[in-house]
């Protein structure tokens, strides 16, 4: 080698000697199943939904309903004392609060004097009906002499043995006795007026006794009303409206009670799930406030019409920008049992309502399943 020639520099990376080419490893068998594996069970979980999603109808606009009973009192007048507090429980009988009652008490004396007047009055009449019938038949006692002496008058006027002025004295007599008997039957008459046509009738039956009577009863229950009383088992509400010695009207309501005795829902669902529902199907309701507890229920009414006819605006669809809107149609969900969950009435729910209806596989699936002797899906949900 000369001594021009360079001569090669070791190099300092180590040099890989190359491994002979791997054959290519045999692709899965499983591979291309797999694959399918995923669209058939996504087609399959879409077929059952479809098949099984219009049984169930759902909303979550439902609300727990109770009744509220509006206090309002019957008598007018100012308070004298307020005996419960705001949310108070109350039973029927309670007494809420009272009104100061010194002129209804007032108000039934009087009556009492009136129904004692009365009652004198009707014995009155009495005594006057006997004085009238004694008047009466000495009366006609006395039109029955005169009588007499009236024809002894005339026999003796025939024969010459009386004067016309015996005559004229007797016939005048006879007269003031007729005309006598006249007036005490018609004192008598009268007097049976007055007393209703019945001269044993009893006291209290008289009609101007039952009239005093009816006063006296409504005197008082116009004090009784002075002390308002809860009418039902409830929750006490809206109390700070009341103050003592606050004037209140007749019949303005002034306190609220809760039922709590009555619960039921008030679900709000699409027109276009009302198609399979009927009255007594199941329901499952859902509390957000007890969302690990199921309660069951049914449906038990329906609305008379949707909450755009009863609102205080309706809408006015004749105009020319009309927009057809899904509406809601009101349903009652009554509860199968009471539950101790405390239930308040405007607690959002959600409900769902087993109609049972299921919808029939398309015509070639059922005649593919058919074929393979697998029973339809949709018979199986419908013996379900």
């Amino acid at each position: 080698m000369s001594d021009t020639e360079e001569k090669p520099v070791p190099s300092s990376t180590p040099v890989v000697p190359v491994a002979p080419s791997a054959k290519p490893r045999r692709r899965s068998f499983l591979r291309y199943p797999l694959m399918l594996a995923l669209p058939l069970a996504l087609i399959a979980a879409g077929g059952w939904y479809w098949v099984i999603g219009s049984r169930w109808a759902s909303t979550e606009n439902a609300y727990v309903q109770q009744n509220k009973v509006l206090v309002a009192p019957e008598v007018e007048g100012r308070i004298a004392e307020v005996l419960v507090g705001q949310n108070q429980i109350v039973k029927p009988g309670d007494v809420l609060f009272r009104i100061d009652d010194a002129t209804y008490r007032i108000a039934l004396q009087k009556a009492d004097g009136a129904v004692a007047l009365a009652r004198l009055q009707v014995e009155e009449l009495r005594t006057r009906l006997k004085d009238a019938e004694l008047k009466a038949d000495t009366a006609r006692n006395t039109l029955a002499f005169q009588t007499v002496q009236f024809g002894r008058q005339d026999k003796l006027r025939t024969t010459g043995n009386a004067t016309e002025a015996q005559y004229d004295t007797a016939r005048h007599d006879l007269d003031l006795a007729r005309q006598a008997v006249a007036e005490a039957e018609q004192g008598v008459a009268d007097t049976l007026v007055a007393l209703s046509g019945n001269a044993v009738i009893e006291t209290d039956r008289h009609p101007s006794v039952l009239g005093a009577l009816a006063a006296q009863n409504s005197a008082r229950l116009d004090l009784e009303r002075t002390i308002v009383r809860a009418p039902t088992t409830g929750t006490v509400s809206q109390v700070g409206n009341l103050q003592t010695g606050q004037y209140i009207a007749s019949g303005s309501p002034v306190m609220a009670i809760i039922d709590t005795t009555s619960a039921w829902v008030e679900a709000n669902f699409k027109e276009t799930d009302l198609s399979h529902m009927r009255r007594g199907q199941p329901a499952e309701l859902t509390l957000d406030a007890y969302p690990d507890t199921t309660i069951k229920g049914h449906v038990e009414s329906f609305g008379g019409g949707t909450g755009a006819i009863f609102s205080l605006l309706p809408a006015q669809n004749a105009t020319g920008n009309w927009v057809k809107v899904v509406q809601r149609v009101p349903v009652r969900i009554a509860l199968d049992e009471p539950t101790s969950l405390p239930l308040k009435a405007g607690l959002s729910v959600g409900v769902e309502v087993d109609t049972g209806f299921v919808r029939p596989l398309p015509a070639f699936l059922r005649t593919a399943l058919d074929t393979l002797g697998i029973a339809s899906t949709s018979e199986k949900l419908a013996v379900k």
